[in-house]
């Protein structure tokens, strides 16, 4: 302590302020970081606003490194945090500078793209194409300027000369794109036609057993995003192979028709009715409940049984009873199709052996 004293005496006794040199210290020190700080500030400002970059938490390190320098106490935590900091600034430099370069790389092949594809609009016409690949071949030599407003001027003046090299070729097009389109209508027709063809049954007019298949498999895929839930019901006329038998098999065509006739009456537009098979038909009911579905099993049952039908082409006979059995199933979370289709196909059965005529739910399998 005595040394120290002496020291401080001797300096002192040489001239040296201490108090004036500690304070043109803080003022480096200060202006040093306010200099770092506002070189933080132009590389947030310069630095590109790009996804591909990261660029959101690359401003923000730099904030961070800016306040780190102010805050820091010791100088060997400074120092590795400003290398750590420097190193990260360098690396976003040269990849903002390989982005730009890529972007360029990809502008001009573009731009190549563009004049081969217009270029083989159509063969027919040279004069139009060379008019074309001139103009892009300018485009391309224009991305080497540096004068950006002479880049704007010339720009102008190509995309104007480009519209009326567009107009000039509409104009001679007009009567073969017409007729294109005629074309392209009346194929769409076919396709809607023959797309609404197989998939409808082509006895009855209901959907299909694919379209059926189909619209389930997508019901199950979608019930693994958002659920919506939905019933089965599937629905067998009772003693048809009797009909067949005594009557023939035109007559059961014309009670297959008609049946589908009177299920289509009792569904919603937004439900679908298919011929299962044979005499089965199945009826997918969107954002039912067991019990609603049960409910409009009983309503078709009801709405079939209550009535007598007179057979054509059939002589001398009597009006005739018909009644339908349906079993009923509802989407579970985790079903598959052939466990729900299971379900329903079970309740159909037990409907059928315990007398016919009624509707069975997947609750009520013994």
């Amino acid at each position: 302590m005595l040394f120290g004293f002496r020291k401080r005496d001797q300096e002192a006794a040489a001239g040296v302020d201490w108090a004036s040199e500690f304070g043109r210290s803080e003022e480096r020190r200060e202006f040093f970081l306010r200099a770092a700080r506002t070189l933080m500030q132009c590389l947030r400002e310069y630095a590109l606003d790009l996804e591909e970059l990261n660029s959101a938490r690359f401003k923000a390190d730099l904030v961070d490194l800016a306040e780190t320098l102010g805050d820091a106490e010791k100088l060997s935590r400074l120092q590795a945090r400003f290398r750590s900091g420097t190193g990260a600034i360098d690396a976003f430099g040269r990849r903002q500078k390989d982005y730009l370069r890529a972007r360029e790389s990809e502008y001009k092949e573009i731009i190549g793209l563009l004049s081969k594809a217009m270029a083989t609009l159509d063969f027919e016409n040279k004069e139009y194409n060379r008019r074309v690949i001139a103009q892009s071949q300018r485009l391309q030599d224009i991305t080497l300027l540096g004068d950006i407003k002479r880049l704007k001027q010339v720009l102008l003046q190509e995309v104007e000369q480009l519209r009326e090299a567009v107009r000039e070729k509409e104009l001679r097009d007009v009567a073969k794109i017409e007729k294109l389109a005629q074309q392209v209508s009346v194929l769409n027709s076919e396709l809607q036609t023959a797309r609404t063809e197989s998939e409808r049954d082509s006895l009855t007019g209901v959907c299909n057993r694919r379209a059926f298949d189909r619209r389930l498999a997508d019901l199950m895929t979608r019930n693994t995003m958002q659920v919506q839930p939905f019933a089965l019901l599937i629905i067998d006329i009772d003693d048809f192979k009797r009909i067949n038998d005594s009557y023939g098999h035109l007559t059961g065509d014309s009670v297959l028709v008609t049946m589908a006739n009177k299920f289509r009456q009792s569904v919603r537009s937004e439900d679908m009715l298919a011929r299962y098979g044979g005499e089965e038909f199945a009826i997918l009911m969107l954002g039912a409940s067991l019990r609603n579905a049960v409910k409009k099993g009983r309503q078709i049952c009801e709405a079939v049984g209550s009535r007598r039908y007179v057979l054509e082409g059939i002589i001398d006979c009597e009006p005739i009873t018909i009644t339908v059995s349906i079993g009923v199933g509802t989407w579970a979370k985790g079903d598959t199709v052939a466990e729900l289709v299971g379900r329903a196909d079970k309740a159909l059965y037990q409907a059928k052996a315990t007398g016919k005529n009624r509707v069975v739910s997947e609750k009520d399998i013994k």
